[in-house]
């Protein structure tokens, strides 16, 4: 009985530990955010080509000629939201299978357009391995986000010791001077002006301790 108990609590245990690392979320306000905010993009879109009707249609034509374009936006940016959302919350996990799940409805969305079978499932396929290729490259148009984990000031402390040059190095390049000076470098200033210009020069410390 005490290894079946304790093997109880140790799958207990280890269930509430997967569930406290994903939190699910709401699938359909998130759905209704993504499709607000495509719709929008989408309404800008027939706004444009509205205007760029060379003959005169009125404001209305944005709605009742290019309106289409707005709704599939609104369409496309609605079920790929849900479907990702949905998709992590039964896997309980967040990865770029999530998006390759929703791009394939999102696309599929998209493919309606055409009427054509080819067509849904070739921009269900395309839309899918765009989305999935992006988030697991990062997911960010600049590149891969900085690691939470990594403490800050200890990043930019190993970016300095890799991108650190050795002083002597700058010495050799630039010289020594303007507020770059090695030990010795009185001395060596007098023994330069010395033979320059024939006088000695001699170094004097402002520091009273060294004094």
């Amino acid at each position: 009985m005490a290894p079946h108990a304790g093997g109880d609590s140790s799958s207990s245990s280890s269930s509430s530990s997967s569930s406290d690392k994903y939190k699910p979320q709401d699938a359909v306000h998130a759905a209704l955010t993504m499709g607000a905010l495509f719709g929008t993009g989408g309404l800008f879109l027939a706004a444009v080509k509205t205007s760029l009707e060379k003959k005169h249609v009125g404001p209305w034509a944005v709605f009742s000629k290019h309106g289409n374009i707005a709704a599939t936006f609104a369409a496309v940016g609605s079920v790929y939201e849900f479907s990702r959302v949905a998709s992590a919350n039964l896997r309980e996990k967040n990865d770029h299978y999530n998006n390759a799940i929703a791009g394939a409805f999102g696309g599929a969305v998209l493919g309606l357009r055409a009427g054509r079978i080819p067509a849904i499932l070739g921009y269900g396929a395309l839309m899918s391995v765009t989305s999935a290729v992006f988030e697991y490259t990062g997911g960010r148009i600049q590149g891969a986000g900085r690691n939470p984990d990594v403490d800050e000031f200890e990043r930019k402390e190993m970016l300095r010791k890799r991108y650190r040059r050795p002083v002597e190095e700058t010495i050799a390049e630039i010289g020594e001077g303007r507020s770059i000076k090695l030990p010795g470098y009185d001395e060596r200033r007098a023994q330069r002006l010395k033979e320059a210009y024939g006088f000695e020069v001699k170094p004097v410390c402002a520091d009273p301790e060294r004094a």
